[in-house]
């Protein structure tokens, strides 16, 4: 019954998923103003600050109202269309972004209370965060060189607006998202009716088809930590990321319009995000990793070193850390195209960077590792003071069809000397993940399904974690 209520209010919301959400405790939810001009409104938590952003198809900002005083707005990004410049796909399957919108943003003071846009509420950050959804690899996945062509138009075969609607009633103070925000790369082949009529490319149609409209009620709901994946490099979509998401003022080499500029705009230095009372989540971007070794003359190696070191300053001084990129750097995978391999532990981009300044690989004081990528949800809880990892790629992106074992084998590691005491995957659906503080290096975590039902309860106690067998 709730899937089909669920699908209900989908499906006459065309999918828009645009629900307020009340903060806790309230059960009246805020109105929404049906202003064609604004197309989101959000806010994205940055280095010790938070941002509202928003996208309006106007040429000038909307009224932004910040505890009853109206405060101003700048633009971030006018409306343009930008030059077709190299992408991931052949020119057959590539086209100039085009974005006709304007995004508009303002920071928000330190204990500010309430903010509207146009009459909408907007989630504000609170001091203690004590309840986390994650989610990862959401967008749709259309590509030609893969014939990949999921079914965008079914929200069963496509359910990120169910699984935003469904954390979004969970009530979060913060979303995590692990990255990969855009998968519509290329167009909708002949013959498959599942993605007739989606947009493509790069540009807003796209953005908003993926990521926007689907996720409404969950950017709705809390603020955002957002980590970029390897879909918003610059051969990709890096140019909506630049303009929509990154947290930091845009900088001139930065947007990913030119790509003689990609080493720069492929790259951020890592910052972090309160969750009070000592506990942060450091985020790095390392979207552009892959998987092979990284070798000391590539840009990328004093790059993911200088990362390294920064993540180390933050981790000694919190009292708990979660560190989020993209690229998992202590998961079991199966290597790419050889189903028939027994799993890896850990990524040699990272071992061949972060692992020639530290022989644990991770700083100490890293408690837990958040990332995406891999299309499956997992969980790996190693020996000694290695980290833990977790997983998040299930949210939406066409899963991953190859299971991983429940037993791995006896030398599965990524380090010398450590040891998997623990490990879980799960690659038969959708869903997210929740994490509920319950001490100041403890937290409570919940894995569901798209529908919100339970697959799994685990626990956090400093940097080991603990998954129980599926449940429903």
């Amino acid at each position: 019954m709730q899937k089909i209520v669920t699908r209900m209010i989908l499906i006459v919301m065309g999918l828009a998923g645009a629900l307020a959400t009340p903060a806790h405790g309230d059960t009246k939810a805020p109105a929404v103003v049906n202003d064609a001009r604004l197309e989101a409104a959000y806010v994205i938590m940055g280095d010790g600050f938070a941002t509202v952003r928003i996208v309006t198809g106007a040429a000038g900002c909307p009224a932004l109202t910040i505890d009853a005083k109206a405060q101003p707005m700048i633009v971030r990004a006018p409306h343009a269309s930008l030059p077709l410049r190299p992408t991931a796909s052949t020119i057959a399957n590539s086209k100039p972004s085009v974005f006709p919108i304007t995004v508009c943003e303002a920071s928000l003071p330190p204990g500010a209370k309430r903010a509207s846009v146009d009459g909408r509420p907007l989630p504000m950050p609170r001091p203690v965060i004590r309840r986390i959804v994650v989610i990862g690899d959401t967008g749709c996945r259309l590509k030609a060189s893969e014939n990949a062509y999921q079914a965008c138009n079914d929200p069963e075969a496509y359910p990120f607006a169910i699984v935003a609607a469904h954390a979004a009633a969970w009530h979060p103070d913060l979303v995590i998202h692990v990255g990969d925000y855009l998968y519509r790369e290329n167009p909708c082949a002949p013959g498959h009716a599942g993605c007739a009529g989606s947009p493509w490319g790069y540009g807003w149609d796209s953005w908003k088809a993926d990521f926007f409209t689907p996720g409404a009620a969950l950017l709705a709901a809390a603020p955002w930590t957002v980590t970029r994946g390897n879909h918003e490099s610059c051969e990709r979509a890096g140019q909506g990321w630049w303009r929509l998401l990154d947290p930091r003022a845009m900088q001139p080499r930065h947007d990913c319009n030119d790509a003689a500029d990609d080493v720069t705009g492929n790259y951020s230095a890592p910052y972090r995000v309160s969750l009070g009372q000592g506990a942060q989540v450091v985020v790095m971007d390392l979207s552009h990793a892959g998987k092979k070794n990284i070798a000391a003359d590539d840009p990328r190696y004093d790059e993911f070193v200088s990362t390294h070191d920064a993540l180390a300053r933050y981790a000694r001084n919190a009292t708990f850390t979660f560190a989020t990129d993209h690229y998992p750097i202590l998961g079991v995978t199966i290597p790419d195209g050889e189903p028939d391999k027994p799993p890896k532990a850990g990524n040699k981009a990272f071992q061949s960077t972060f692992g020639q300044v530290d022989k644990g690989l991770v700083p100490a004081g890293v408690d837990v590792l958040l990332a995406g990528h891999v299309h499956l949800w997992e969980h790996v809880d190693y020996s000694g003071n290695t980290p833990s990892q977790f997983i998040a790629g299930f949210s939406g992106t066409q899963e991953d069809a190859v299971p991983l074992p429940s037993r791995l084998p006896v030398d599965t590691s990524p380090l010398p000397g450590v040891t998997i005491r623990q490990f879980d995957a799960w690659t038969d659906g959708f869903g997210y993940m929740t994490m509920e503080r319950t001490g100041a290096r403890s937290w409570k975590v919940t894995v569901r399904h798209a529908d919100g039902s339970l697959l799994r309860r685990c626990r956090i106690r400093g940097n080991h974690t603990y998954c129980e067998p599926i449940f429903g």
